[in-house]
């Protein structure tokens, strides 16, 4: 059974190419363009890892993160934070809110196909 995915971003660039690149991976993948519909993805979905925007309209990924690791029954949920935010400050805060790992865009595709794999588990 393949893994799902849900890539939560708002910039079209950044969904389609990573899209094209995890289905190519073997992922079932969802995408979500904003916070709240991203929230609402995670809770109906319940996907393996979600690749979660900070600067996102309506919700900002920070926020995300904060409510799915507020609800106990998303627990086996992980976060990838994907962002162009990445001064410490911001990293440390997407740590401490729960996210399992923090990329900064620009990204290595490879680097982050290596990271989805370990957070999964395969």
């Amino acid at each position: 059974m393949s893994k799902t995915l849900l890539i939560a971003d708002d910039e079209p660039n950044i969904v389609i190419s990573v899209e094209y690149l995890m289905k190519r991976e073997g992922f079932e993948v969802l995408v979500a363009g904003d916070g709240e519909e991203a929230l609402a993805k995670i809770r109906q979905h319940r996907p393996d890892i979600v690749l979660l925007d900070v600067m996102m309209p309506k919700m900002n990924g920070f926020d995300v993160c904060q409510e799915v690791r507020a609800d106990p029954t998303l627990s086996g949920v992980r976060i990838l934070m994907l962002t162009a935010k990445g001064r410490d400050t911001e990293v440390a805060k997407g740590l401490a809110l729960g996210a399992d790992v923090y990329m900064t865009k620009p990204f290595s595709t490879r680097e982050l196909v290596e990271k989805v794999r370990q957070l999964v588990g395969q």
